[in-house]
């Protein structure tokens, strides 16, 4: 299911690929890496590995060692990148890429926790855990050990999951509130459940992302592990579900409050929730004849409305540039300050995703 427009968009994006932070590894450009590997995978064609493998090269010593990367700041965001590094090994059997892997499963080794037992999302964030650190930690610390870690720890992953499940889900609403703080000290918390404020999209996205991605890296045979992460993946799905937007077929920047008029459609979430669904439906994790029709509504929405012609040039838009939690900046949770962030065209958190479920729309 070829689209030229959207075609014509990923080829200059790649063709003109700035990183999001220069000097740094970053998810940000994983992002975009994960969306270049995935369309390699169904395409074929080698623009997309060249891509991928090209960008490792300014990182990824022959030792093994990661240019611009530090362990010691446990900032699970700089673990998921890592996820390409599996790819770059498999496609060239270069052993720096294996070295490198372990370089970073070092540091979810060291990763500090919470008292129960789910990674810290950052050292300047201690006792916190936020929906985002789900994707960026647990997708990686799964495929390393299916491959390598001889699944000795899924119980560890799988119980870091449950503990997300029972502290940070609504079941009246039935989404989960961005961020916790074990603590309860963070101002933005609630200081009787620990508690971000509201439900942000980009993070529900990342969630579903996490669960279907580990659905996908599991050995299946473990089947009491699979069914649980499955569990998880369509209750988060339908959850998010109820609150679609009927007409444009996207999601809400604040997922249940259409009745605040600052609220906009977002792009970045929308296609998170696109390629979740997509995929889910290929590995027969949900029943396609559910839910395809509808994931591939919310893509064709995105590439319809948000893919807009600037200057010229085709630009991807509707991106929430950045939403976080404390910081320098003073991030409080409130709508307002969900609804302050730029939102910006061609940031890397919504076209990779975009990209990803480009991939899996390529697929059928």
């Amino acid at each position: 299911m070829k689209n030229q427009k959207v075609e014509k968009f990923i080829d200059g994006y790649l063709k003109n690929f700035k990183s999001a932070k220069v000097d740094k590894w970053n998810y940000e450009d994983g992002c975009v890496l994960k969306g270049a590997q995935m369309m390699y995978q169904v395409t074929g064609e080698e623009k997309y590995k060249t891509f991928i493998l090209e960008y490792l090269k300014k990182y990824i010593n022959e030792d093994g060692t990661i240019n611009y990367y530090n362990a010691e700041d446990y900032n699970i965001d700089n673990v998921s990148t890592g996820t390409v590094l599996f790819f770059a090994y498999d496609e060239t059997g270069e052993e720096k890429y294996r070295n490198a892997i372990e370089h970073i499963m070092d540091q979810l080794r060291k990763q500090p926790r919470t008292q129960e037992g789910n990674f810290w999302h950052k050292n300047i964030y201690p006792n916190q855990v936020w929906l985002d650190g789900l994707y960026m930690g647990q997708v990686f610390y799964m495929m390393y050990e299916s491959r390598f870690g001889g699944k000795e720890h899924y119980s560890d992953i799988i119980k870091q999951f449950k503990l997300v499940r029972r502290n940070m889900f609504n079941d009246e609403k039935q989404l989960y509130y961005h961020a916790y703080d074990e603590s309860r000290q963070m101002y933005w918390a609630d200081k009787t459940t620990g508690l971000s404020q509201n439900f942000w999209l980009r993070s529900m996205g990342w969630y579903l992302l996490a669960l279907i991605e580990c659905l996908d890296a599991i050995d299946q045979s473990v089947y009491e592990y699979y069914d649980d992460l499955k569990s998880l993946f369509k209750e988060a799905l339908k959850g998010v579900l109820k609150y679609q937007d009927e007409k444009t077929h996207l999601f809400y920047q604040v997922i249940d409050r259409a009745d605040v008029k600052e609220n906009y459609l977002e792009t970045s979430g929308s296609a998170m929730i696109a390629y979740a669904m997509l995929k889910a439906c290929r590995m027969k994790a949900v029943l396609a004849e559910k839910y395809e029709d509808n994931a591939i509504s919310i893509f064709e929405a995105l590439a319809d409305n948000k893919l807009e012609e600037v200057d010229g040039e085709l630009k991807l838009g509707g991106i929430c540039s950045v939403a976080g939690l404390g910081g320098k900046e003073k991030r409080d949770g409130s709508l307002k300050y969900y609804f302050s962030e730029p939102v910006v065209y061609d940031d890397h958190k919504g076209v990779g995703p975009f990209i990803m479920a480009y991939s899996e729309i390529n697929r059928l």
